[in-house]
């Protein structure tokens, strides 16, 4: 199987090239040529397996270059009890009658970027040993919160790897900032940027282009790659966990096979939902892809008007991991909806780069109605979805999983649809503790750290491992650096 730029694809380039590339050479993003289909008794197949087990079993179809016995040493070191702390790594929980929660932060940093970057690590390392590649690759990310530490915890002290991870200056939590600040590791960076999200990823794309730094690098034996979800590395592993989801509720007898379910996902960079639709493409029987923002509502407005516009108000909101105006991921939909028309979609994004907007032809617009449905949330209505399942299921959630339920009920008041719907939780409460404590009626909110243990207190659930260690940590990284410094910060770095 061969991977294209979205931009122009007759750049083709093998799965182990896409990945230790990240970015193709013309901004595009790299795609499969084709979405394999599962079998029509893969599902039933799958259902008795375990997750380490279905991961290999949906990747390796895409992954032509590896071979299913590596396949299956990384999953086993990705996906382990050392790694996470349930044995169904992805746990399905139920809610109510038709709703099930997707819970994806059982990992080491307790955000659904580790089902993602416990893997990338083994693939890339794999990819630039076929690919022959003598230099050292340094990954470059760019975080609103949960892919930084993510990252930071999967690369660390990998050989031939240095990771730097560039965040938003106050645009993260205080235990998001401190879990990446505290990062342990020979090979790895953090620096603060003053501005937000979208001018940190704007950033760290333009480094990406840069072609003296490209070449500086080379000179000192290196080369970029990237961790954030324009790599599809990135992106390959989060399809699985969709349709391991979907075996779950086979395999507990809360659907058959064949029912359809609906997928709720609370959406930034739109790497999420991007991954449910490809299961869907696959043939994973979804019926719709439920969209959740949060203020910061352009996706929202997308999928209902057909119209992309990011020149708006930018918001600090309770959920700051969906705090972005500019959705990467989007633009691989764009390509599969087109038809795979990769001059309408590098139209697209020259007319984002230049004006901050674009409209998608009737044609994308009709399957993007048939597809999607979209809401959003404010703060207000998210502490308030906290406190509400709290109180009436005892299930504590994070504000980022709050938009997601708070839209659901939006789409299904609107609809009437009582199809079995899926939402996924994409963080541990425990990240959020000053959001969620406040959302279940606590005024008096303890300091630093010991909100982590004021939370387990108060709600009676043991507080995951990796964040009540973060009291005796020290603080490795305090700079702050101007957008326009990232460059000096990447080639400080590589010296």
């Amino acid at each position: 199987m061969y991977y294209v730029s979205t931009r122009d694809k007759s750049q083709r380039h093998t799965a182990a090239e896409a990945i230790a590339q990240g970015l193709a050479s013309d901004g595009g993003l790299m795609t499969p040529e084709v979405l394999p289909k599962l079998s029509q008794n893969a599902l039933e197949t799958m259902k008795e397996m375990s997750y380490q087990q279905r991961a290999v079993y949906v990747m390796n179809s895409y992954l032509d270059d590896f071979s299913a016995s590596e396949l299956s040493s990384f999953a086993d070191k990705a996906y382990g009890p050392e790694k996470f702390d349930v044995k169904e790594v992805a746990p399905v929980r139920t809610v109510d009658g038709n709703t099930s929660c997707l819970e994806l932060w059982h990992g080491p940093t307790c955000a659904f970027k580790d089902m993602a970057l416990q893997m990338l690590p083994h693939l890339l390392s794999a990819s630039l040993v076929k690919n022959q590649e003598e230099k050292t690759v340094c990954i470059l990310v760019a975080t609103s919160g949960d892919t930084g530490k993510a990252a930071l915890e999967g690369f660390r002290d990998v050989d031939k790897t240095r990771i730097l991870v560039f965040y938003p200056k106050d645009g993260v939590s205080d235990i998001q900032e401190l879990q990446m600040c505290t990062q342990e590791g020979e090979n790895v960076g953090v620096c603060s940027v003053v501005g937000n999200f979208d001018d940190a990823q704007t950033g760290v794309k333009r480094l990406f282009s840069d072609e003296a730094l490209r070449k500086q690098l080379a000179d000192r034996g290196f080369f970029l790659s990237s961790a954030n979800s324009i790599n599809w590395g990135r992106v390959l592993p989060q399809i699985v966990y969709y349709i391991s989801a979907y075996c779950d509720l086979m395999r507990e007898g809360r659907i058959q096979k064949g029912d359809p379910i609906n997928v709720c996902v609370p959406t930034g960079n739109f790497g999420n939902i991007l991954a449910a639709y490809y299961a869907k493409e696959m043939g994973v029987p979804i019926a719709k892809l439920i969209c959740a923002s949060n203020a910061n509502n352009v996706l929202t407005d997308f999928l209902k008007t057909g119209v992309y516009d990011r020149n708006r108000t930018f918001y600090n909101t309770l959920s700051p991991s969906m705090d972005i105006l500019i959705s990467s991921n989007l633009e691989r939909l764009l390509f599969a909806l087109s038809g795979h028309d990769d001059q309408q979609v590098r139209g697209y994004m020259e007319q984002l780069s230049a004006t901050g907007t674009y409209q998608v032809s009737p044609a994308i617009q009709a399957k993007l109605d048939k597809l999607f449905a979209a809401g959003c949330c404010d703060d207000e209505q998210t502490r308030k979805v906290i406190g509400r399942m709290w109180k009436e299921h005892s299930y504590l959630i994070d504000p980022h999983t709050a938009v997601a339920f708070d839209v659901l009920e939006q789409y299904r008041a609107e609809t009437g649809d009582p199809t079995m719907t899926l939402v996924a939780s994409t963080a541990s409460p425990f990240k959020f503790c000053d959001s969620v404590l406040g959302s279940i009626g606590v005024t008096e909110l303890a300091q630093g750290t010991d909100l982590i243990d004021q939370l387990s207190r108060v709600s009676g659930i043991e507080a995951p491992a990796p964040l009540a260690a973060l009291k005796e940590k020290q603080i490795r990284f305090d700079r702050t650096v101007a957008k326009e410094q990232m460059v000096e910060q990447v080639l400080e770095m590589l010296r």
